[in-house]
């Protein structure tokens, strides 16, 4: 398969994130394949920008598989409500992120962005103790995807944001290097331009970056890094 991007999946399709990739991804003319459990928002799906909708669950290796198809690239950003089912069973972060590395692998995906969060890996520090604490399960999920990911044949961009918000997008995020850099919090539409844009961003090809908006910056940042990021308004 080329590096030519045409068919983007967009895993998660059904988050807030989710909904803010995919109008993104219909103005700049891809054909944006959407992946949700829910069959109930295939029409919103449509609306929001979506040209095909794909029901199934990523904790199956046959739901990835469909899901993937003869998609070019990936931009997923799945993950499990923090509610009590949170404590047992797989949880979407790790399994569903793995069987979603698989299929890509198998298809020849040129592309796979992934967004885990601030507080995962060498950025433990960067989320409050408070938070570590009650959602460390979930927190090893989404390592454990990162790592698959690392460790696949997949060109790669693991983006870590902050604490997600439904403010209007900022356009100036504060970019770390990958470990204990930055904190603070992060529009959800800042978070889904960046991922975006890491489809045709060359500096961000096979790297891990902690993002969060400057406006909501906490403390004093280190290790960031300037990324010419493509047409993302940074």
């Amino acid at each position: 398969m080329s590096d030519r991007v045409d068919r983007v999946l967009v895993a998660g399709a059904s988050g807030g994130t989710g909904r803010e990739r995919l109008s993104q991804l219909h103005e700049r003319d891809y054909h944006v394949v959407a992946l949700t459990r829910s069959p109930e928002t295939a029409v919103t799906l449509e609306e929001t920008g979506a040209d095909e909708v794909v029901v199934g669950d990523l904790r199956r290796p046959s739901a990835a598989r469909l899901a993937v198809g003869d998609c070019d690239a990936v931009l997923c950003a799945v993950g499990a409500s923090p509610r009590p089912s949170v404590f047992w069973g797989d949880l979407v972060d790790g399994v569903g992120v793995r069987n979603l590395v698989d299929a890509s692998s198998e298809a020849a995906v040129s592309r796979f962005v992934l967004v885990s969060a601030i507080g995962v890996g060498a950025s433990k520090s960067g989320a409050p103790w408070c938070f570590r604490l009650l959602l460390g399960r979930l927190l090893d999920a989404k390592h454990a995807g990162e790592r698959h990911l690392q460790a696949s044949e997949l060109t790669y961009t693991i983006l870590r944001p902050g604490r997600l918000t439904d403010d209007p997008a900022t356009g100036d995020v504060v970019v770390g290097r990958g470990g204990t850099t930055v904190a603070g919090s992060i529009p959800r539409a800042d978070v889904a331009r960046l991922m975006v844009a890491a489809l045709d961003t060359p500096d961000a090809a096979n790297r891990v970056f902690e993002i969060v908006s400057r406006s909501n910056l906490r403390g004093r940042p280190e290790g960031v890094v300037d990324i010419d990021w493509t047409d993302a308004g940074t």
